[in-house]
């Protein structure tokens, strides 16, 4: 997801085993023209020292293709070296790339990913470059949107909490659901501020760092299924109303803080037995196990929300309104349901392919995800109409209460005599009128 990628980004701007969607994004057919006649040459020359003896003895690493260049036969143990391809404007032709023999007669392994790789890092200052300042962008934009979304969250929380006539099951639901956008903040913020940092370090390190991943992992899921326990009720209350006072809230904290711990410690465990990387933020296909219910708790909600649409649309058309009307309060509903039910993560589902519409695709999702608290926050809370009627009868009882602090003191001692007196005459009065019984 969007939170890995960024991590990735910001850990990869040291060159890996291999830039193939550097070729894939981007370039000229001609380059790739280059490529390939490279690689056809490579081929040509592995298949020519197949058939000839070895000159040197001992264990060498064979002629090989690493994608970019040929690399020829090695001694174990040395390191061997050759111009940079000029395919790329980003590469200096004029610098060196390297690859490492091993002691065992096999090419040199990158320190993370444990696979095959050549030693770019010379050649491509300029894509480094590149690839660190669009990083920085992505952090910026997921810390800025975090920020927002967490500050905007806590005010609604602490009116949420604060003001005990808002109190029913539907802003029960919605404290919690704001309570997983908090955290799922939180765990963000750490992730990208501290995780980034303990790359490669010590086993201490990654154990630390993979907790943190489990947490946000988890956090993510509830986050989901709040956004499902919301739609459930929502349905409930239009579709089945009879039971909209007879709800249970139990399962729906069951469903929202208890299920994502399922998925989370299951891809924890595969994780760890099956692609144990250090703080686990490379993509594999075991994200399938936290992303596969999410995406059916989505799919879920789109199915509420089409059928909440087709329920609003058919009672309007009971009031014989207007055609044109009926469909406005139908799409200003959708519209308003949208991001409290995370639907636009179901309508923008496939990435595309082209590298300046991946650009595109990846800053939308981006301020989707993280922008997604400061937008539900603002809709269901501060735009809400019984929360806006609490604060403006607040305030002004505020006010009054301010004013009256700086009226005539003359004025409120008098009042406060007559006050103690009335109350005097009536107490007297109730004496009397027991004695007389």
């Amino acid at each position: 997801h969007f939170v890995c990628l960024c991590i990735c980004l910001l850990v990869a701007a040291s060159p890996e085993d291999n830039y193939q969607e550097h070729v894939n994004h981007g370039e000229p057919q001609s380059t790739r023209n280059q490529i390939t006649t490279a690689q056809y040459e490579c081929f040509q020359r592995i298949i020519r020292q197949s058939h000839r003896p070895s000159k040197t003895i001992g264990p060498v690493c064979n002629t090989t293709w690493d994608g970019w260049l040929c690399w020829d036969e090695t001694e174990a143990g040395l390191t061997t070296e050759q111009s940079c391809p000029d395919y790329f404007t980003d590469f200096d032709s004029n610098a060196v790339a390297s690859k490492v023999c091993s002691e065992t007669g096999e090419w040199g392994l990158h320190p993370d990913s444990k696979r095959t790789w050549t030693n770019f890092t010379n050649s491509n200052v300029k894509l480094h470059s590149f690839w660190l300042q669009a990083a920085m962008s992505h952090f910026y934009l997921v810390m800025i949107g975090q920020g927002l979304s967490l500050v905007s969250l806590l005010v609604s929380l602490g009116i949420f909490f604060y003001f005990k006539s808002l109190s029913c099951q539907r802003i029960t639901l919605h404290k919690n659901l704001f309570l997983s956008f908090v955290l799922n903040s939180v765990i963000t913020v750490v992730l990208l501020n501290t995780v980034t940092e303990k790359q490669g370090h010590t086993s201490r390190d990654s154990a630390s760092c993979k907790l943190v991943m489990f947490v946000h992992m988890y956090l993510l899921s509830c986050n989901y299924f709040w956004m499902l326990c919301e739609g459930i009720y929502l349905h409930t209350l239009i579709v089945v109303a009879v039971f909209a006072e007879k709800q249970h809230l139990i399962w729906y904290f069951m469903l929202g803080w208890g299920f994502p711990l399922v998925p989370a410690v299951i891809y924890s465990i595969a994780r760890h037995f099956y692609y144990n990387d250090k703080c686990w933020v490379s993509p594999t296909s075991l994200l399938y196990i936290i992303h596969g219910p999410m995406c059916a708790a989505l799919v879920v909600n789109l199915f509420f929300l089409l059928n909440i649409v087709r329920i609003l649309i058919t009672k309007l058309r009971v009031t014989h309104q207007a055609e044109s009307s009926l469909y406005m309060r139908a799409v200003r509903a959708t519209l308003i349901l949208i991001p409290l039910l995370g639907i636009q993560f179901v309508l923008f589902p496939y990435k595309p392919q082209e590298h300046w519409a991946t650009e595109i695709y990846i800053y939308i999702m981006e301020i989707f995800m993280h922008y997604q608290g400061l937008l539900v926050s603002t809709i269901f809370c501060f735009f809400n109409g019984e929360v806006q009627s609490v604060l403006r009868r607040h305030w002004n009882q505020q006010r009054m209460q301010f004013a009256g602090t700086f009226a005539n003191a003359d004025f409120f001692r008098s009042a406060s005599y007559v006050a103690s007196s009335l109350t005097e005459v009536h107490r007297c009065y109730s004496i009397e009128s027991h004695t007389s019984t």
